[in-house]
């Protein structure tokens, strides 16, 4: 289900780290964002947020919605849902209204499924 929705959502990405980018420091945004490379420091958009194979990534992240392939160190807040590949390996805690994991995937810390905090400015959207 969520394949097919991310695909549909990918067509509204506003950045893209590519596989050969490094950011450092707070990254902050509105759109949609595909993470390829590194990114150290704080990740936080309105909207949906795919981290790649290849990716890695150490930072507290904030996300509308996320697809997760790659590496993260930090810790997820997520109002929807985290989906998780069989190559995603997380070292942090998870936060989020639901999870899916794909056989394979590595977590090393706590999951809350009784609701991600609000990020600021945003709410969680309801099929209503």
């Amino acid at each position: 289900m969520f394949k097919n929705e991310q695909d549909k959502q990918i067509k509204k990405v506003e950045t893209i780290i590519g596989p050969s980018v490094k950011v450092q420091g707070d990254f902050t945004g509105d759109g949609d964002v595909i993470v390829e490379g590194i990114v150290v420091g704080n990740l936080k958009t309105k909207n949906h947020l795919k981290i790649g194979a290849g990716a890695r990534v150490q930072a507290e992240i904030e996300a509308q919605s996320a697809f997760i392939a790659g590496e993260v160190s930090g810790n997820l807040t997520v109002l929807e849902e985290v989906e998780l590949t069989a190559s995603a390996k997380i070292k942090g805690d998870i936060s989020a209204s639901l999870i899916s994991v794909e056989k394979g995937a590595k977590i090393n810390g706590r999951i809350s499924m009784n609701g991600a905090k609000k990020i600021e400015g945003q709410e969680a959207k309801t099929g209503k």
